[in-house]
């Protein structure tokens, strides 16, 4: 008795989805790493104000400032791995056709998003350059970094998913 075990064989990756993967993957890890600094900074925050009587200065800065980095960074890996807030509950409804065709839409319009937030970051962080952040004394710019980085990833994870959708086939999660 033989028995015949099915292979399943999976196309092979392109370099832009394992590129992709790989950048979704490390950002979400330095989201997290981001979030336990906000939690470790808000922590000595409250200590040094409820029990040293005396907080630190930096803290609140910090805390704002890493809260920029940590959400948009999560919100770009969020595109590329579908996690975003959709309209998924009426084009299953439309047939197979028109909802391709729409999603192929949004993709492109996220896309042209990114491009705004690219060059409006830039516009804004170079605007605000030569001022300092309370408390923290570094350039009032690096609140527009994440911005900038989030809306090239974006522009990025987009591209792919047009890609897989002219394909006909789907953006592995970097989380499988």
């Amino acid at each position: 008795m033989s028995v015949d075990l099915a292979v399943r064989v999976q196309p092979a990756r392109s370099p832009l989805t394992s590129f992709n993967a790989t950048l979704a993957r490390y950002g979400m890890y330095l989201a997290v790493a981001g979030l336990l600094l906000i939690v470790v900074t808000v922590a000595w925050q409250v200590f040094g104000r409820y029990v040293l009587n005396n907080p630190p200065a930096w803290a609140e800065s910090l805390a704002l400032l890493l809260v920029l980095y940590v959400t948009l960074i999560a919100a770009a890996v969020g595109v590329r791995d579908a996690g975003h807030i959709g309209m998924e509950s009426l084009l299953v409804l439309a047939p197979d056709r028109v909802r391709e065709g729409v999603e192929l839409v949004i993709h492109v319009l996220v896309a042209l998003f990114g491009t705004a937030m690219v060059y409006n970051g830039c516009l804004l962080g170079v605007s605000v350059m030569n001022y300092r952040i309370s408390g923290l004394g570094v350039s009032e710019g690096l609140r527009y970094v994440p911005l900038v980085v989030s809306g090239a990833l974006i522009v990025l994870f987009s591209i792919e998913h047009v890609i897989a959708a002219l394909r006909g086939q789907e953006v592995e999660p970097a989380w499988h």
